[in-house]
């Protein structure tokens, strides 16, 4: 039986992707800042899973996560970074305060957890797994999601520069990077309209929860025995380019002899939903 470490396990993607881990058999350890979502979360799964509240703004909560998990529940077999936050914040009103807290639970605790659980693996020679939650934003931001971005960004480097010097040790780190996901965001909360707006892309539709805990579990797998250091880009298609724009940009003069190709209707989101 595998044992799975999961940060933000009481959030829709860490949940969808625990309750996944759970279907193949898997122990789990829980992890959340949320005390009663993290309960519920765990109650779906009995006996073979365990609740570890923390909150990895503090400096010594991820290294202490891994290692108290380790000791209390066995070995760590894989290790899934989900928790994240994403405060809207436009880049001429971020402060200290704001840059740290994002960067502490986004950036610097993955890069923790995967460092805490290399040195226990490495201790006892044994492999393990590493995948870490990214973004689409890591490639391209949005007006007041710079700072989110730049941390999602600083996570992708990490995970392969995590995944060259640890492989040498059988230990794999790679990244799924989602793109617009329907989640319950008690820091971002997104209307109905946002949500139409940025679903654009050429599968038509945004994601769900369980499309991202598919491609982790995949990743923590066999079939991905050979791939390490690598973002898999679970999107719908949105990061191979900007659909809703134009074929050409027309000129005043060229415009009466080559009119744009019409874009084709997506779906909106509560089409979808039926």
């Amino acid at each position: 039986m595998r044992h799975v470490l999961i940060t933000g396990a009481a959030g829709g993607i860490g949940s969808a992707t625990a309750e996944a881990f759970a279907g193949q058999g898997a122990f789990l350890t829980l992890t959340d800042r949320d005390h009663d979502a993290l309960r519920a979360t765990a109650s779906r799964f009995g006996t073979s899973a365990a609740t570890r509240a923390a909150d990895l703004t503090d400096p010594g909560a991820a290294t202490a996560l891994v290692q108290e998990s380790w000791a209390a529940h066995g070995p760590v077999d894989v290790l899934v970074n989900a928790a994240g936050i994403y405060p809207s914040l436009d880049m001429a009103d971020v402060d200290a305060a704001a840059w740290d807290r994002l960067f502490a639970v986004n950036a610097r605790a993955p890069v923790l957890t995967t460092a805490a659980l290399a040195r226990l693996a490495m201790a006892e020679g044994r492999p393990g797994c590493v995948v870490n939650i990214s973004s689409g934003s890591a490639l391209r931001s949005r007006p007041g999601g710079g700072p989110y971005a730049s941390s999602k960004a600083a996570l992708e480097m990490a995970t392969r520069a995590a995944a060259l010097e640890l492989g040498g040790h059988a230990i794999r780190v790679n990244a799924v990077s989602p793109g617009f996901v329907l989640v319950d965001s008690d820091c971002n909360p997104v209307s109905a309209e946002y949500a139409k707006a940025i679903s654009v892309n050429p599968l038509g539709r945004p994601g769900t929860p369980e499309d991202i805990a598919r491609a982790v579990c995949w990743l923590a797998g066999p079939d991905a025995s050979w791939i390490t250091g690598e973002v898999l880009r679970v999107d719908g298609g949105s990061s191979t380019g900007a659909l809703h724009l134009p074929r050409i940009w027309q000129s005043d003069d060229t415009r009466a002899t080559a009119a744009p190709a019409p874009v084709a209707a997506v779906p909106t989101t509560e089409e979808h939903a039926r």
